[in-house]
């Protein structure tokens, strides 16, 4: 067999973008995190997981069983030896209601032997307006979780300094959202997101930040990867969609088309244009410039 080319060899960047997303001792193929919520029916749910290409979806955790809106229990529409649980504390509104959902979360997952029993995304929300977080709250759920033994990946704002101080806290990840829960606004704030990454990489680059909440649409993806965040976590984009299956393709896509834009390096912007063809030997000149002036007198 011939050796192949050195053209035909993976460049590091082609390794990087494809390797696995490592959070909370799980090992994720895909670096969208999809939820199972807000659809119109489960059959549209199941095929907008598979088309979206996530190996981790997350679920609401409501009393003893994982209840879909329409009161139907969404394990029996989920491939459980596909899909790793990723349980969340979604409505919750104080530290004691969201460690009661985590806990339940895992007693759950673990009588049915899934490999999500040990970690939880917590959601602590303000009020019900915003749906922003309770950062004094988040803060107390995260650190009696960690306490008990979770992976916490923790949803917040795009605040810094709360973000520093829930990895100080032990958090497996920090979630920073993009705008507010389903509102489709995208990321309003990328610079604060940029912090971020920047405190939370500083001396442990291989921390996962995992963009949660406000993707509107495929656009939103690619942009948050391109930003340097590791995974990115949606619902309503896809599940509200007018087509939601071909939304969950086109995130697929952008989340892949992100990351390998990320690791490959984007230009700088400049103020000038600059000439992607030599300059040299061509045979018009210049229409500005000292170049282009005639030396005649």
């Amino acid at each position: 067999m011939s050796t192949p080319a050195a053209s035909d060899a993976p460049s590091q960047t082609q390794t990087e973008w494809d390797a696995p997303l490592r959070v909370g001792g799980h090992t994720l193929t895909s670096r969208l995190i999809v939820g199972t919520g807000r659809y119109e029916t489960m059959e549209e749910m199941r095929q907008s997981l598979d088309q979206s290409g996530a190996t981790c979806v997350t679920v609401a955790v409501r009393r003893e069983r994982l209840y879909a809106p329409s009161g139907e229990n969404i394990l029996d529409f989920l491939d459980l030896d596909r899909y790793t649980l990723l349980p969340n504390t979604a409505g919750c509104f104080n530290a004691v209601d969201a460690v009661r959902a985590a806990r339940l979360g895992r007693e759950i997952l673990t009588t049915l032997g899934n490999p999500g029993a040990n970690w939880v995304k917590l959601e602590v929300l303000g009020d019900s307006k915003t749906l922003l977080p309770d950062p004094v709250e988040t803060l107390a759920a995260c650190r009696e979780l960690v306490a008990d033994g979770f992976s916490v990946l923790c949803y917040t704002s795009d605040d810094p300094v709360i973000a520093r101080r829930l990895k100080e806290l032990g958090a497996a990840s920090v979630m920073p959202a993009g705008s507010p829960i389903g509102s489709g606004q995208g990321l309003l704030n990328p610079n604060n997101l940029r912090i971020i990454l920047e405190y939370l990489k500083q001396d442990d680059p291989h921390y996962p930040v995992i963009v949660d909440a406000g993707v509107g649409t495929a656009s939103d993806v690619s942009e948050a990867f391109e930003l340097g965040a590791d995974g990115v976590l949606l619902n309503t984009a896809i599940a509200h969609a007018r087509d939601p299956v071909l939304m969950a393709s086109a995130m697929k896509h952008a989340a892949i088309a992100g990351r390998q834009a990320y690791l490959a390096g984007r230009i700088p912007k400049r103020l000038y244009g600059t000439a992607s063809s030599p300059v040299e030997g061509v045979i018009s000149t210049r229409p500005y410039g000292a170049a282009s002036r005639s030396t005649e007198k």
